[in-house]
C-alpha cells in the first residue's frame, strides 16, 4: 500500500539530543561540549527568555497568516510582508517548493555535497535528483551546472555559505544559476555570519528565493522557525498549500522580542565570528589536517584516511560531540561547530593530544 518510490528513499540523518548521547556515553549533560549540529551556544536572546515566560495564550491556535512574524521580519529584511513567509524551519519551506514545482519524473539539481535535505524532499516527491559535484575547494562550477540541464530540471539548491564547507559561493555564480530560468533556492542559513546576500536580486528575478533561519544566529533552533524571502504570487501559493498554523506561538513570541534585542544577538554572532577564527587557526596547526576557510558558524576539516571515524567516537568517549557525514567526498572529513571559548579549548586540546 506504501506508494512506489516512497519505499526506496533514505531519511535524513539528524543529530541526537544531548539528553540520549549523555546517556549513551554514561556522561553528565553538564559535561559535554555539542559541537554537531550548528547550533548558537549562547541560546536565545534575554529578550525572547522573558517574551517567552511573559506570553499566557499557548492555548489558542497561532496566526494561520503570520501577520506580526511577517511584519516583524519586513523590518528587519527591508522586504514588505507581502514578500515573507515563515515556516516550521526553513526545512518545511524547503518542501512546501519541491511539492510546488517537483512532480514525478521532474529532476532537482543538488550541488553536493551540501545539506542533505534538498535531495531528502526532491525524492518524497516523485522526483530525481541529479548530483553535480563541487570542485576540491566545494566550489559551483557552472560549466558542470550546465551539462546538467535539461526540460526535466526545474530546481536548483544553493546552500550559501555551503554546508558543510562553509566555503561561500562568488554572486557571479549565484547570477549565472538564475539565469538557466530554473527555479533557484539560496539556502541563506548562515547569512548573518557573513552578511553576504542574493535578496537584493529578487526584484529582478521571479524565478529566486531566499531562504533564512532563527536557528543559528537567534539561538531558536528548537522552536524551529524558519522563513523564505520570495516574489509575492509565489507566497500566495505556498500560502494555500501550508499547514494552516505551521508557525507556533512560542516561535512568533520569540521572534519578534529577538529582533528588538538584535544588539545583542549581532554581538553574539561576532563573538561567534572571532571564535570561528581563531577555531580554524587552532585546527590549521594540526598534523595531517586540511582545514577550508569557512563563512558561517563551523568548520569543515580533513584527517589522514581511516582517521575522522577514529576521531569523532575517541571525541565522544571524551564528551566533545561531532559530525561525521557517512559520504564519499566526506569519510575523513569532520565538521566542527563554533562554540564557547571554553568549548573551543576543550576541543582543540583532545585533538592535539590524539595527533
Amino acid at each position: 500500500m506504501v506508494v512506489p518510490h516512497l519505499r526506496q528513499v533514505e531519511g535524513y540523518v539528524p543529530v541526537e539530543p544531548p539528553e540520549a548521547l549523555a546517556a549513551a556515553l554514561g556522561l553528565s549533560l553538564e559535561s559535554l561540549v555539542k559541537v554537531d549540529a550548528n547550533e548558537n551556544p549562547y541560546g536565545p536572546s534575554p529578550k525572547a527568555l522573558e517574551a517567552l515566560a511573559r506570553y499566557q495564550r499557548y492555548h489558542i491556535y497561532p496566526d494561520p497568516f503570520q501577520r506580526r512574524v511577517r511584519q516583524a521580519l519586513a523590518s528587519y529584511t527591508g522586504f514588505g510582508p507581502e514578500w515573507l513567509l515563515a515556516g516550521a524551519g526553513s526545512d518545511e519551506l524547503i518542501d512546501l517548493l519541491a511539492r510546488l514545482f517537483v512532480g514525478p519524473g521532474d529532476r532537482v539539481i543538488d550541488l553536493a555535497p551540501t545539506f542533505g535535505m534538498y535531495s531528502v524532499v526532491a525524492r518524497v516527491c516523485g522526483g530525481e535528483v541529479v548530483e553535480v559535484a563541487r570542485d576540491d575547494e566545494f566550489q559551483v562550477s557552472l560549466e558542470s551546472v550546465a551539462r546538467s540541464l535539461d526540460s526535466r530540471v526545474k530546481v536548483i539548491f544553493l546552500t550559501n555559505p555551503n554546508n558543510p564547507s562553509g566555503t561561500l559561493t562568488p554572486m557571479e555564480t549565484v547570477k549565472g544559476l538564475i539565469e538557466t530560468e530554473c527555479l533557484v533556492v539560496v539556502d541563506e542559513a548562515y547569512f548573518e555570519f557573513c552578511d553576504m546576500t542574493c535578496a537584493g536580486l529578487l526584484r529582478e528575478h521571479r524565478n529566486l528565493v531566499v531562504l533564512r533561519t532563527c536557528s543559528k544566529w537567534m539561538g531558536l533552533a528548537g522552536l524551529r522557525l524558519g522563513y523564505g524571502i520570495m516574489d509575492p504570487a509565489l507566497v500566495q501559493r505556498l500560502m494555500a498549500i501550508k499547514n494552516p498554523y505551521n508557525v507556533n506561538a512560542a516561535a512568533e513570541v520569540a521572534l519578534v522580542a529577538s529582533l528588538e534585542d538584535t544588539d545583542v544577538l549581532q554581538s553574539r554572532v561576532a563573538a561567534i565570528v572571532r571564535e570561528r577564527e581563531r577555531l580554524h587557526q587552532g585546527l590549521k596547526g594540526l598534523p595531517g589536517v586540511r582545514v577550508w576557510p569557512s563563512w558561517a558558524n563551523f568548520v569543515l576539516c580533513r584527517f589522514p584516511p581511516g582517521e575522522a571515524v577514529r576521531m569523532k567516537e575517541t571525541l565522544a568517549r571524551l564528551g566533545i560531540i561531532v559530525r561525521y557525514f557517512d559520504r564519499p567526498r566526506l569519510r575523513d572529513c569532520l565538521r566542527f561547530s563554533v562554540g564557547r571559548p571554553e568549548d573551543n579549548d576543550r576541543l582543540l586540546e583532545a585533538l592535539r593530544k590524539l595527533l
